[in-house]
């Protein structure tokens, strides 16, 4: 593993297969979680499933104990957008709900390699209005779109921003204008919180921002492996933490979804680690396939 300048890991092709290692283990919570959510389901029960999952798999949580974090995963509801602490809150119906979780495996000599993801749902399968629904599949748009885009760079079908990291907050942006001029939404894009790089921690460098900015990122490049999770609200990008010190809220009250993949960066496109099929489903209305290494 090498270092950019501004201190981007860049991983060896060994190295990235440990981490797919990881990413499967963080899909195979996601299936569980997905199976186990229901109406009168505690949140804490849910914390329960990703645990035994995880140990199922003889992989290691890489949520609980982070800075003292009390769970495997992070549960958010309704209005809560991120770093919701599982406990005894019975799910509803009609709940949105983001599940954000890891895992991480050991190579042979003992290093960590880190898996991240997270996805939306609605409890019980129908959304409460259509403002849900515009808001959790703009939010799985942007996400795939903005991998979509790093694809391309890879590919070598970009120049300037396209080929940097502003690739992703560019992809985002876009797709959260066009669902507000097609639907006659109002959507925020968080920018207290954003994505980053991934490897042998599970929050490296380089931050993956989910919003255009006019400075230049990073070049993107074979061997970086990100962690690209937009995170978006029906109604104003402002949050506020509780008192318990991890929930972040809107402050508007307006609900918010959030998804995210660890992506591999390979040559001639990526590789989404935490996708059991590397990415297939949701690059393929782009025209595009992953690029596993083999």
């Amino acid at each position: 593993m090498r270092l950019l300048r501004n201190r981007i890991d860049i991983k060896t092709p060994d190295q990235v297969r440990h981490m797919r290692r990881a990413g499967l283990v963080v899909a195979d919570i996601h299936a569980a979680l997905r199976e186990a959510v229901r109406p009168g389901v505690t949140t804490g029960e849910l914390d329960a499933v990703c645990a035994a999952t995880i140990e199922r798999a003889g992989a290691h949580s890489n949520f609980l104990g982070y800075y003292d974090y009390p769970a495997t995963v992070c549960i958010s509801v309704n209005e809560e957008v991120v770093h919701g602490i599982p406990g005894e809150r019975v799910l509803h119906e009609g709940d949105l709900v983001t599940f954000d979780c890891g895992a991480y495996v050991l190579d042979e000599s003992g290093t960590q390699w880190h898996g991240d993801a997270a996805f939306t749902t609605v409890v019980g399968g129908r959304y409460a209005g259509d403002a849900d629904r515009v808001l959790d599949a703009t939010t799985h748009r942007a996400l795939w779109s903005a991998i979509a885009a790093l694809a391309r760079a890879l590919a070598g079908d970009a120049s300037g921003r396209a080929g940097r990291l502003n690739a992703v907050g560019d992809a985002v942006e876009d797709v959260v204008a066009e669902a507000c001029r097609d639907h006659g939404v109002s959507l925020g894009i968080l920018e207290d919180y954003v994505g980053h790089g991934i490897g042998t921690a599970m929050h490296m460098e380089p931050d993956v921002l989910n919003y255009s900015v006019r400075r230049r990122g990073a070049r993107l490049r074979p061997g970086m492996v990100l962690a690209v999770e937009p995170m978006l609200t029906a109604g104003e990008p402002e949050v506020e933490e509780l008192d318990d010190g991890w929930t972040v809220v809107t402050a508007d009250g307006s609900r918010a979804a959030q998804w995210e993949h660890t992506v591999a960066l390979v040559p001639g496109g990526v590789w989404v680690l935490t996708a059991s099929d590397g990415g297939v489903e949701g690059l393929d209305p782009y025209g595009i396939e992953p690029r596993p290494l083999r």
